[in-house]
């Protein structure tokens, strides 16, 4: 099966599910992973006394060492204004979506949940253009067949301490993939080729917050007892 992971910034899927991408490449899956920016106007840029540009170009290399740690089947980072998604034409957006999922073919895309979990502007607008080219793909091509969002349960996100997190409710949720040690490795390492970001890392807890379970909710399918396979029931 293929899996598209699509992601505003940089960091994004190690700060989410790396472990479930790492689970999925060691069964044998082939999974993608589309960023829309770069990341260059991440505040970080100030400590190094770095341009939005500069600072985009150091987080792209940091992406590559992800790509390489995960070994991603594939990779593509757009540089779309970070912080600025709020500004574009969303069909525009959509478009540039629509164009990668034809050349993938996924069986099942994955994106923010509507809260985007941490609330900022360009997670929400991610999961709004990707969920507007999902339901049109759909219509008229057999792939993808899914769409799910990346969510976090009310246990974990009330274990955050430095940061508000949001959560999907136990009858929202309708997978829960359990992961191995070696994934919840595999995610740190990755995590760890963000050098620029170590400091947010690090005060951020997500670390501590990594847990072998990650939930998922999945656009139009209610699962009761929940999935435990992002591919299940395809």
């Amino acid at each position: 099966m293929r899996a598209l992971y699509i992601y505003p910034h940089p960091d994004d899927e190690s700060f989410g599910p790396a472990h479930v991408m790492a689970k999925q490449l060691r069964e044998g899956h082939e999974v993608f992973l589309l960023t829309l920016t770069r990341g260059g106007a991440t505040k970080q840029r100030f400590i190094y006394n770095k341009s939005i540009s500069e600072m985009g170009e150091i987080r792209y290399n940091e992406m590559l060492n992800v790509a390489k740690t995960l070994q991603l089947t594939g990779m593509t980072v757009l540089d779309l204004p970070d912080s600025g998604l709020k500004e574009l034409d969303p069909s525009e957006m959509e478009k540039v979506i629509e164009e990668y999922i034809h050349t993938i073919k996924p069986d099942v895309v994955l994106t923010y949940a509507v809260h985007g979990i941490s609330g900022f502007h360009d997670h929400l607008i991610s999961h709004a253009v990707v969920k507007s080219a999902f339901c049109r793909i759909r219509i008229n091509y057999p792939y993808p067949k899914r769409l799910a969002f990346i969510t976090l349960d009310k246990k974990t996100a009330e274990q955050s301490k430095h940061f508000r997190l949001h959560y999907s409710t136990e009858e929202e949720i309708d997978c829960v993939v359990i992961t191995e040690d070696e994934d919840i490795r595999k995610c740190k390492a990755a995590l760890d080729c963000y050098t620029t970001f170590k400091t947010v890392i690090d005060q951020s807890g997500v670390k501590e917050l990594l847990r072998n379970e990650a939930v998922f909710e999945i656009f139009m399918e209610n699962h009761k007892p929940p999935l435990d396979d992002l591919f299940a029931k395809l």
